[in-house]
């Protein structure tokens, strides 16, 4: 596990975030080479859940690492076989949708396209008001592929949100764990309230 290099990318769901920055300082425990990477929003959106550069801060004393948050910082990942595993979390449905139809314009979506070409597992968080509406065909596209896994995820407020869900991540060691077996932890849907 000493060895295992697992890249983090972070999308805009910025009420997640403080969840996210706790599940990753729980990885580093068991996983501490940690390569973070940035959509565009984590780099440049300030919100009620901190600033950009608070969060990008945050991201590189946790991962000990420089965030890469541009194209060209990103596009050797793949060539070079820089990581075992890519994580996205959160995993907004913007990237969800772009994922399951090849689309690669942003340092997140370039970085899974680049890793995915080694053959080798990428797990989303996901985390988005739409799941259960339009985002929906994107999952079930991306549950049919190779070489990607979820983090369980259920619905976060069923009678406000009806349509949102987000991964549990208390299951992402677990998952990340079975991934890189080759392996879906299961079950995929938790069961709400």
């Amino acid at each position: 596990m000493e060895n295992t290099t697992i890249g983090v990318a972070l999308c805009g769901s910025f009420c997640t975030f403080s969840a996210v920055f706790s599940a990753l300082r729980a990885l580093k425990e068991t996983y501490p080479n940690l390569i973070p990477i940035a959509s565009p929003a984590v780099c440049t959106v300030d919100s009620r859940f901190g600033s950009a550069e608070e969060n990008l801060n945050t991201i590189e004393e946790i991962c000990s690492h420089r965030v890469l948050t541009s194209l060209s910082e990103v596009e050797p990942i793949g060539p070079k076989k820089l990581l075992d595993l890519l994580l996205i979390a959160p995993c907004t449905g913007n990237t969800l949708a772009k994922l399951a139809n090849g689309i690669a314009d942003t340092p997140v979506t370039l970085a899974a396209k680049s890793h995915l070409r080694n053959n080798r597992p990428i797990v989303l968080a996901v985390s988005t008001n739409d799941a259960l509406g339009a985002g929906a065909q994107n999952i079930g596209k991306l549950l049919a592929r190779k070489n990607i896994y979820f983090v369980p995820f259920g619905q976060d407020d069923p009678h406000g949100k009806p349509c949102s869900m987000v991964a549990d991540l208390s299951y992402l060691l677990p998952t990340i764990q079975q991934a890189l077996l080759g392996q879906q932890l299961q079950p995929i849907l938790l069961r709400g309230e």
